[in-house]
């Protein structure tokens, strides 16, 4: 019913997180998914095949052109031209600006950023002249921003603006989105690793508790099926509130 069934999929930080639900989410749909991460995402792909979807995984530096690009290479000679790509491969770092140095400013933006574009370029070089979605993961702080995260909002700021003008440049053929979580408890984002003052702000929204991955993972499931066919350019908050635009 939704259109995902025997598509091509590839999916990003699909080791655990958001990516991993994305990926699982895709598969139950039918979809033939590559699970790609920096770690190895053997587990992901073992959930998969293990509850009777279709997924191989590969290792790939997001913000390394040749590494995506082999990537993008393996996806073709195992599953064909890629159909949808869910890019949600990502870091945060939390700290004061003055006291970020700009290597760290420079590794934000370069997996948040950089990443995004070089795996977008790559994807949709495969879907030119054919219909396609790319979903990216930027953030509700993307719109918001925060005090003492500003390497990692100005990245996921950026990736709207990837997100606006590949919609223009590539529609009709081409549907571009984006995926902006708010506070979903991960790995990456867990409530353990917060400061209060952290922690705080992010209960402190209508909803008044944290998101899950599978929440995430439902809206990147609908922004690629045959559901979302009039959506494009938009950056989707799945936030429980937290940024109301």
């Amino acid at each position: 019913m939704i259109g995902i069934a025997g598509k091509s999929v590839l999916v990003t930080g699909a080791y655990g997180g958001i990516g991993a639900a994305v990926a699982k989410a895709y598969a139950a749909a039918g979809a033939k998914v590559l699970c790609a991460d920096l770690k190895n995402p053997t587990s992901t792909v073992e959930q998969i095949t293990q509850a009777g979807g279709t997924a191989a995984g590969i290792q790939c530096d997001v913000a390394d052109e040749v590494s995506v690009v082999e990537m993008m290479n393996q996806l073709q000679s195992h599953q064909g031209a890629v159909d949808v790509v869910v890019h949600c491969a990502g870091v945060i770092h939390e700290r004061p600006l003055l006291d970020t140095p700009a290597a760290e400013f420079d590794k934000v933006i370069a997996v948040n950023l950089r990443g995004s574009f070089l795996v977008g370029q790559a994807a949709i070089r495969q879907m030119h002249s054919r219909s396609g979605r790319v979903i990216l993961t930027s953030s509700d702080l993307g719109y918001s921003g925060r005090e003492t995260f500003s390497p990692y909002v100005a990245s996921k700021h950026g990736v709207m603006g990837l997100v606006r003008s590949w919609a223009k440049e590539f529609s009709p053929d081409i549907q571009v989105n984006a995926l902006c979580p708010g506070p979903i408890d991960t790995e990456m984002l867990g409530a353990e690793q917060m400061t209060e003052k952290w922690r705080q702000k992010e209960l402190d929204i209508p909803a008044a508790r944290f998101g899950s991955a599978e929440e995430i993972a439902h809206m990147a499931l609908f922004l690629g099926s045959d559901m979302a066919s009039f959506i494009t350019g938009q950056g989707v908050g799945i936030n429980g509130g937290s940024v109301m635009p």
